[in-house]
């Protein structure tokens, strides 16, 4: 089973080099197709690669996962994902292309001065380098643990086998190949999950309604948790859930540099509406697969994967169900679909970082004494920096992973993205200036601030900050960008 598996994925890895060359062939090249694909990406298949790149492996198995304890307490917050797809398409993008932006947070410099621009893509590097970089492990660690583990491969080899092949097929043709590397994973990672769902109706001799049915007689399938103490309270997700997207999606260079590929804004705008419509469907898929697990786990008597306290992991149950009780032909499916995922996830995160780092550092464009050519080496050499720097995060996580990593990521979330949340929000919505030498301050103050909250808040309060914590941050880092005005604008 394990050569199987290992040739399958050096055939689909071939596969993602054939359309890195196949997308290297013509168009633009060098720089200019690394960092913005020559805005020539046709929208639609920017919107269907998007729903890969959005829901990674941590998606792909913390969601099926995570029904066992939550049920499809998630779907609020995919609601509210729609939400805040509609404020990107009416408010952000509108802006993107009316400066001409490659890097993002070029806005914050022109509104607010450079100690913004920089704070905001420092915060974007730290966010997306962890939160990404979790996301690859979550693959590693299970492809180690079920197949190289197995095999007598140390853990640091997949990882390292894993961030070399994102690195070379970046390497050259960056969001011009991403672009289109996306929409190949997408499909693999969303037929991973129908065939597995088919093959369980399949060996339990049930329809999909009836198994859904079965599952909200069990209820599993309660979408709305109508406790406004939870951490899972409906209203707190659905505005979590538009937030994060804001957050996430709209604050984020890796998501909007995909966006920014399009031709025309108009054109970027659908890529965005119909992401977050397929979405949707996308995140249904998973909430099924996730009562098909947990009925087939039950039916069959199969004894689900416990940690050291004797709690079901969730992380564990797909890959563990796909790959020892479902048959070959699942296990393969599965671990293509969980490395599209965490391939889809990874290479766009690397392209964003080295863009973000080479504009809004190294000021890339700005800069008359750097040639094209010395631009090149040195978005080359950032680009392998951050490969690197993915590869340690992976590797030194290993022995803090004990929770669902579909938390953590928010968490992480929730405390690097508020303060771009409050700068944006202060930026477009009020024409006050603030100094800009005290932003960095507010931007690290604010995170603190609502992590002692946090931490605190069930014994002072009796509530329990879920995912909303973003909005926390970004009201606080608002609020204190308004004590921090130019002196000339303090006396006038």
């Amino acid at each position: 089973m394990e050569l199987t598996i290992l040739m399958c994925f050096a055939a689909y890895t071939v596969l993602l080099f054939l359309v890195m060359w196949l997308t290297g062939r013509r168009g633009v090249k060098g720089n200019e197709a690394f960092f913005r694909a020559g805005r020539k990406s046709p929208w639609p298949v920017v919107a269907y690669g998007m729903i890969g790149a959005s829901l990674s492996g941590v998606t792909f198995m913390s969601v099926p996962g995570d029904v066992l304890a939550n049920k499809w307490f998630y779907m609020p917050m995919v609601l509210g994902y729609v939400l805040g797809y509609a404020t990107i398409a009416l408010v952000l993008l509108p802006l993107y292309y009316k400066l001409n932006l490659t890097s993002i947070y070029t806005y914050l410099e022109q509104r607010f001065g450079i100690r913004s621009e920089k704070t905001g893509a420092l915060f974007f590097i730290i966010s997306r380098l962890l939160g990404s970089a979790l996301r690859m492990y979550l693959v590693v660690y299970v492809l180690y643990e079920f197949v190289f583990g197995p095999m007598g491969i140390p853990f640091w080899v997949p990882a390292v086998v894993f961030i070399a092949i994102i690195l070379l097929y970046t390497f050259t043709g960056g969001i011009k190949t991403v672009v289109w590397t996306d929409m190949l994973q997408t499909t693999f990672l969303i037929l991973a999950a129908v065939a597995t769902v088919v093959v369980i109706l399949k060996g339990l001799d049930m329809s999909l309604p009836g198994l859904l049915k079965i599952s909200a007689d069990q209820g599993y399938t309660e979408m709305f948790n109508t406790d406004p103490m939870a951490p899972k309270f409906w209203v707190k997700q659905l505005f979590a859930g538009m937030f994060i997207t804001i957050t996430m999606t709209g604050l984020d260079q890796d998501m909007m540099q995909k966006n920014l590929t399009c031709k025309t804004l108009r054109d970027a705008q659908k890529n965005v509406m119909t992401s977050s419509m397929l979405f949707i469907v996308v995140n249904i898929i998973f909430l099924s697969l996730g009562a098909a697990l947990i009925a087939y786990a039950n039916e069959s008597g199969i004894v689900l994967p416990v940690d050291a306290d004797g709690h079901v992991v969730g992380d564990k149950i797909f890959p563990f169900i796909a790959i020892k009780e479902l048959g070959g032909f699942i296990a393969v499916a599965f671990v293509l679909g969980l490395v599209a995922a965490g391939y889809s996830s990874a290479d766009g995160t690397l392209t964003a970082l080295t863009t973000t780092f080479c504009y809004d550092f190294l000021k890339f464009g700005q800069n008359n004494q750097n040639t094209q050519k010395k631009e090149l080496r040195i978005r080359r050499m950032v680009h392998v920096g951050f490969a690197f720097l993915y590869l340690l995060v992976i590797i030194a996580f290993r022995p803090f992973h004990d929770q669902s990593l579909i938390n953590i990521i928010f968490d992480i979330a929730g405390f690097t993205y508020g303060p771009l949340l409050g700068l944006y929000t202060f930026g477009l919505f009020t024409k006050r200036n603030v100094n800009d030498r005290w932003v960095p301050y507010i931007a690290v103050l604010s995170p603190i601030i609502c992590y002692i909250l946090k931490l605190n808040s069930p014994t002072w309060f009796g509530y329990t900050f879920g995912f909303e914590i973003l909005l926390l941050n970004g009201l606080i880092t608002f609020l204190l960008l308004l004590l921090a005005r130019p002196k000339k604008e303090h006396l006038s």
